[in-house]
């Protein structure tokens, strides 16, 4: 079980890139590390780094290098994001992709070609790092796709599978350019894995039927399943900021993820997960940090928890939605908060994952009785939809207080499936189930208020 933090520059934020300092990022790493904290996960900016369609600059290279080298000497691994993309309500979209050159980031082929070439570049520049844990694609880029994006690109599912092989392929192809021909992470090859590819999405993959990007690009896609859980996507509002559907809902979000995992030994990863001050009083911040972690760590093949975010937004910046001030563990001066306090308990504690997963599944219809896919699957799984009110009043009712695991009714054949994932009893949603959220769920959250 890995903990980590989400890296906010606190000089800066992330256009700190444009005048990079050493001396800064070492402070702000070495305060992190502080906190029991084993890695980091950074964002450099993707027009800093490629502001031309052909052109990719090498300073900028150097500079991320350079940011998990000064990780690493504090002990700390460090996972680098490429497509920024998406920050913190903000934009960051190069010069060549948008406006009078506008073409889809997701089908033009020549701009797919070229966005797979900054990908490359990038793991091949942090490849042979001792400390690199691995790449993600980008912070959710899945938001470009579809509204309530002002301007999205649109896709169809078919294409979001084409592009995120094509991303996938060409990080992989950067760390072998350095590392040779080696296993990926989690293979089972006892020899050195290549470091971790992911592809990360907010969560209108799990909850909205008309995003293009799904589940299965979650799951069929890198090395690890990856979720990003925030409670003011409607659980805060439903379940209040303390309530069971909130704090679980970190736990509940990896749960529904290992459902579409064909692997049973894949591994989930929280790799967003913050206490937004919207929905969750400052005064709340450390019970919701600590309840939050702890139901994480009853889940099963957790790779890790990484708290979103290290430090607050200095309020010398402007425009920023008012929560993304507050969010760090940190203050932008440096002062450690409440929830960095019950972060660092937990992590320095060493507490690991569960060591057997629940043996009790609930049954998520993804088909219909005649085998057809089933739509609506996805809203149902949203807050206020009947499939998590129901995950929830078993996840309460447990005598272990865990939650139960989800399968998939398409999957339910398969006897080795759910024997290696430890299910002994399958329960379907109750028709009777007693709750006054199963007809109203809630409407996935804005992604401009989305870190």
């Amino acid at each position: 079980m890995r903990f980590g933090v989400n890296y906010t520059p606190s000089v800066g934020w992330f256009h700190s890139w444009l005048d990079f300092s050493p001396s800064d990022t070492a402070r702000d790493l070495e305060a992190i590390a502080s906190l029991g904290a084993d890695h980091v996960r950074v964002f450099p900016l993707w027009p800093v780094v490629q502001p031309n369609r052909t052109l990719i600059r090498q300073q900028a290279l150097d500079d991320v290098a350079t940011v998990v080298d000064i990780a690493g000497s504090f002990g700390l691994d460090v996972n680098v994001d490429a497509l920024q993309g998406h920050l913190s309500s903000f934009d960051f979209v190069p010069s060549w992709l948008d406006s009078w050159h506008r073409r889809n980031m997701f089908t033009d082929p020549e701009v797919v070609a070229s966005t797979a070439a900054y990908v490359r570049a990038l793991a091949t520049a942090v490849a042979d790092r001792p400390n690199l844990l691995g790449i993600t694609i980008g912070n959710e880029v899945n938001q470009f796709a579809h509204a309530p994006h002002p301007a999205p690109h649109t896709i169809t599912a078919e294409q979001g599978h084409a592009w995120a092989a094509a991303m996938v392929a060409a990080a992989r192809s950067g760390l072998e350019a350095r590392l040779g021909s080696a296993p990926s992470a989690g293979s089972g090859d006892e020899s050195r894995p290549l470091p971790l590819v992911t592809v990360a999405q907010y969560d209108a993959a799990w909850y909205d039927d008309a995003q293009p990007f799904g589940p299965e690009h979650a799951a069929d896609h890198g090395d690890a399943t990856v979720t990003h859980s925030w409670v003011f996507n409607g659980s805060a509002a439903l379940h209040g900021a303390l309530g069971p559907g909130s704090v679980r809902h970190g736990e509940y979000l990896l749960q529904l993820a290992a459902a579409w995992n064909r692997d049973p030994a894949r591994p989930n990863w929280l790799q967003e997960v913050g206490a937004p001050t919207n929905v969750v009083d400052p005064a709340d911040a450390a019970s919701f940090t600590e309840q939050t972690i702890r139901h994480v760590l009853d889940a099963q093949q957790v790779l890790g928890v990484t708290w979103w975010c290290s430090h607050d937004v200095s309020r010398s910046l402007a425009d920023f939605p008012e929560l993304e001030y507050d969010l760090g563990l940190f203050t932008n001066d440096g002062r450690l908060k409440p929830a960095g306090e019950a972060f660092a308990a937990i992590a320095r504690s060493g507490a690991g994952g569960a060591a057997t997963p629940p043996s009790t599944a609930l049954v998520l219809d993804d088909v219909l009785p005649d085998g057809a896919e089933r739509h609506g699957t996805r809203s149902d799984c949203a807050p206020g939809g009947r499939f998590a009110a129901a995950w929830l009043a078993l996840a309460t009712a447990s005598t272990d207080g865990r939650g139960p695991q989800v399968v998939l009714r398409s999957r339910l054949a398969d006897t080795g499936m759910l024997a290696a994932r430890g299910i002994t009893t399958c329960v379907d949603v109750p028709d009777d189930l007693d709750t006054d959220t199963t007809h109203t769920p809630i409407s996935v959250a804005h992604p401009a208020t989305m870190p």
